[in-house]
């Protein structure tokens, strides 16, 4: 039976397992509860860049930089009616160490690369981890057995226990058995987003969101209802990113733990993962980045359409959210992106590729045909390339049909598209997808303080609940690559620090 910890963790992905063994180090007695069976979260299916400033790496590039600046450029990524809602005190205080989580990280064992350019950001910022984000999880378990703390996996927190205003534990339910934990410092929600729960997705940004998945069909919001269900304040919580358009996953789960959960193996790969050789390295992150990384909406500027599961248009393939929610009303919520034989052709090299990590990989069309051919096609005529994806041929042809009359000035579009002037044709047809519309990842959060706490209705700290990475976003925006992971990162070292100490 587990009884009594000083810090109880609700959830093993990056926030939750960098606190953990953050606080570990000073000697705490840990626990992490992880409702999935396995460990790493959002995180761990990520390419894994982290943004930051003022890192040894700039300076050995001789790049100067400083949170200010670094704080005035991350408001310049999200549209201004979402970056209006920033809390930019906060953002600047995480922003203010990010060069200290870097360094920890170092020292855990970590390698990056960088740093890389992402404007609008005015210098470099963006590192790289090798070889993805799973290096984090794996860094993050090793040390946390190494110091002997305990992780138990498929045991979801279902409630939050307070004694006289205080939380003092947590209702598990772990072997089939509620059980209560004991938290003598304090207990930390770090369950992650809620991009895969439409419930709330319908209570905060509205219901016809409902029907968009989450990328990650884990991110339930668990512990964004725990909060408020102890009267912690959410805000934010209208603020998603995406819905966008995104291929489905490979064949295989593609949330396949990297270590095992305990002895000598966890150990021994989480210090070989940082030295695997460079040829997998870079075969993993295109693999990585053909399967998370969303197709440019430039496709659809240079005359993609999208069809559905019989072969169909269905709407304005440039306007979004509503092109993201038609995708999500079709058929398997499913959709294909055809390319006739001269956006395919100019989307085969340099500067035009289908999708992007920043300064990390490109990849275009020649790259998904060769890794990811459960998402793409190729053929000769149009009827040969339904036949592949079980497509009826002859809709296909009709819409293309359809299309061209529109394209041609003939006609105008039935779903009010404008400016093509150029209709499909050739004898080189691609067809990408299925794809699907998917939330991301969300900005809402519980309100927190410097020191990581949950802050209820008032404003006040509620005295022994701690909020970190997605579930304690406290008011920011953090749009543009490696702010997330950065913030998941830093927030549990900080928290870890807070109450690891004695």
């Amino acid at each position: 039976m587990l009884n009594e910890f000083d810090v109880v963790i609700v959830g093993g992905g990056g926030s939750g397992l960098a606190a953990a063994a953050r606080a570990l180090e000073f000697g705490a007695r840990v626990l992490v509860l992880e409702k999935q069976s396995q460990l790493g979260g959002t995180t761990g299916m990520a390419i894994g860049s982290f943004t930051g400033n003022g890192t040894s790496l700039q300076r050995a590039a001789g790049i100067e930089d400083n949170p200010d600046d670094h704080e005035t450029d991350a408001g310049l990524f999200a549209v201004p009616e979402i970056e209006a809602h920033n809390y930019s005190e906060l953002r600047r205080f995480f922003l203010g160490q990010t060069a200290e989580t870097l360094e920890w990280l170092h020292r855990l064992g970590l390698h990056f690369h960088g740093p890389n350019p992402e404007p609008p950001n005015r210098v470099p910022r963006m590192h790289n981890i090798v070889p993805n984000a799973k290096a984090y999880i794996a860094a993050f378990q090793t040390k946390i057995l190494k110091r002997q703390g305990t992780i138990v996996c498929d045991a979801p927190v279902v409630e939050l226990r307070r004694e006289a205003g205080r939380v003092t534990g947590v209702v598990a339910e772990i072997q089939g058995e509620r059980q209560t934990i004991r938290a003598q410092r304090g207990v930390v929600l770090a369950a992650g987003d809620y991009a895969n729960a439409p419930e709330i997705i319908g209570r905060f940004k509205g219901d016809r969101f409902r029907s968009i998945e989450g990328v990650n069909p884990k991110a339930c919001g668990d512990g964004h209802l725990l909060a408020e269900q102890t009267g912690a304040q959410l805000l934010n919580m209208e603020i998603t990113y995406g819905p966008e358009l995104r291929f489905v996953p490979p064949p295989g789960d593609p949330f396949e733990q990297l270590l095992p959960t305990s002895g000598f193996l966890a150990q021994l790969m989480g210090r070989l993962v940082p030295y695997l050789p460079q040829f997998l390295i870079n075969w993993r992150i295109k693999r990585l980045l053909l399967t998370w990384q969303h197709p440019e909406n430039a496709l659809f500027d240079d005359g993609a359409i999208l069809v559905n599961t019989v072969g169909q248009r269905f709407c304005n393939e440039r306007v979004s959210p509503e092109r993201e929610i038609a995708i999500s009303e079709q058929e398997n919520k499913a959709a294909y992106i055809l390319l006739d034989e001269r956006i395919a052709a100019r989307y085969s090299e340099w500067p035009h590729f289908i999708s992007t990590a920043p300064k990390i990989a490109y990849a275009y069309v020649e790259d998904y045909l060769k890794l990811r051919p459960d998402v793409s096609a190729a053929a000769g005529s149009l009827e040969e390339l339904a036949k592949q994806r079980q497509l009826n041929p002859t809709h296909l042809q009709d819409t293309v049909a359809q299309f061209n009359a529109y394209a041609s000035g003939q006609q105008a579009d039935p779903f009010g598209r404008a400016g093509d002037t150029e209709p499909l044709a050739g004898n080189r047809w691609v067809l990408l997808g299925p794809a699907k519309a998917y939330f991301t990842t969300t900005e809402g959060g519980v309100a927190i303080n410097h020191g990581l706490q949950a802050l209820d209705e008032k404003g006040d700290p509620i005295p022994g609940l701690y909020a970190i990475g997605c579930n304690g976003m406290g008011g920011q925006v953090l749009w543009g690559h490696g702010l997330h992971i950065a913030w998941a990162l830093t927030s549990g070292r900080l928290v870890g620090e807070a109450l690891g100490k004695p």
